[in-house]
């Protein structure tokens, strides 16, 4: 089964990522090796069908092999590496609302929050699983049928996954008033602000949480602190910036709101083990 859902896959992928006429699903296939990459996950549910990625996230890191499902609550940065290849996996973006309407046919009734904020968790597919997805991603062979099949197939896809080990999580992934929901709320404006100057006081307001208790759930969500988690932000977009060749070193850490240069060079350096230029020069290299 996995074998069919592989070919599935690539059948309609460039031999990177890419997002299909299906709503929310992201097909992916690699089969040259290439260089760590800098990702800005999504909430999200990854089914690995072939190969193995690792992914770090400040102190957090997890593989997710072949028959395995990743799922993600929160909007962070996160460098990926392939650790065996060919690699193919197809990609769920999470929606709350499609969810909780799925709760609510099933329940009648909200869900109760599970204990955990949120974060990431690895699971085995169960074969009911594996069959739903790949008839998920085999509607890209008939784009006719497309519209009217779906999202009937995906609320079949969701329907498994409520009753597997990523279930309360899901769950807690429809609550507004969470602390996992506050998290996201938080993570979500950090992206959207990551270039300005950012007080942890003012991420806490957004989070409707003490500074104390933002940075212990933000961690726990994303193993990162929030002003952790803004500066990966900036020196990941930073790095895209000095890849496409459009700024220099000094260009793109203003861009990205640094104030000082030298600070900025420090910082890159640890992150990605090479001053900007060096390391951009290398990437296009890479590429090529």
């Amino acid at each position: 089964m996995l074998d069919q859902l592989a070919a599935a896959i690539a059948r309609h992928t460039d031999g990177t990522w890419s997002d299909s006429a299906v709503p929310r699903l992201t097909v992916v296939a690699l089969d040259e090796p290439e260089a760590a990459a800098d990702l800005l996950y999504e909430p999200m549910i990854c089914f690995t069908v072939e190969g193995a990625k690792r992914g770090v996230a400040g102190d957090r890191s997890w593989v997710t092999g072949r028959g395995q499902m990743f799922f993600n609550s929160v909007a962070m940065p996160v460098t990926a590496t392939f650790d065996e290849l060919p690699y193919r996996s197809a990609v769920m973006r999470l929606d709350a609302q499609v969810i909780a309407d799925l709760l609510l046919e099933l329940d009648g009734a909200a869900p109760a929050a599970p204990a955990a904020p949120g974060g990431q968790l690895t699971a085995p597919m169960t074969p009911d699983i594996v069959d739903a997805v790949t008839r998920w991603v085999r509607l890209l062979d008939t784009p006719e049928d497309i519209r009217p099949l779906a999202a009937r197939i995906e609320g079949e896809i969701l329907y498994r996954l409520l009753g597997s080990p990523l279930g309360p999580l899901l769950r807690d992934f429809t609550l507004t008033d969470s602390s996992g929901a506050r998290v996201r709320a938080a993570a979500r404006w950090i992206c959207a602000h990551y270039a300005e100057p950012l007080a942890v006081d003012a991420i806490a307001a957004v989070a409707h949480m003490s500074t104390a208790t933002l940075h212990r759930h933000f961690k726990a969500a994303t193993g990162m602190s929030p002003l952790r988690f803004q500066k990966q932000l900036r020196l990941q977009e930073a790095r895209r910036l000095l890849v496409a060749g459009d700024a220099t070193a000094v260009q793109a850490a203003q861009a990205v709101g640094y104030v000082s240069a030298t600070q900025f060079n420090r910082e890159y350096r640890r992150a990605f083990g090479l001053p900007p230029a060096q390391d951009a020069t290398r990437l296009r290299a890479s590429d090529r």
